[in-house]
């Protein structure tokens, strides 16, 4: 059984590493957001290891709690982004691309 929870820490403790190197490298905030929430997986599989092996049920309102944090902190992000303009627009869209064929604004007596 020691030899069990070894290896789950083990294991918690890399994913938790990895994702910590993604949230200080990740170029955008979804990339951060989604290292935030390998984090809180990891600390939930954590706890939920520590009440399974101790048999404590008393950690399961604070496995509850954290993860609908999680969820509603995953859902605030996604709305948060989906609201962002563009950051990165290739073209203004005042810009008309010419259609190939079609008379020009010169030839129909528009604008100058």
């Amino acid at each position: 059984m020691n030899t069990l929870w070894t290896v789950i820490a083990v294991l918690l403790a890399l994913a938790s590493l990895l994702s910590m190197v993604r949230l200080l490298l990740g170029p955008s905030i979804l990339d951060r957001a989604l290292s935030v929430d390998v984090l809180l997986a990891s600390a939930l599989v954590g706890l939920g290891a520590y009440a399974a092996f101790h048999r404590d049920p008393t950690v399961l309102p604070t496995l509850m709690v954290l993860s609908l944090v999680g969820f509603v902190a995953t859902i605030s992000i996604a709305k948060f982004v989906a609201r962002r303009p563009e950051e990165h627009v290739s073209t203004p869209t005042d810009v008309v691309h010419p259609v190939p064929g079609a008379p020009s604004a010169d030839e129909e007596g528009g604008r100058p």
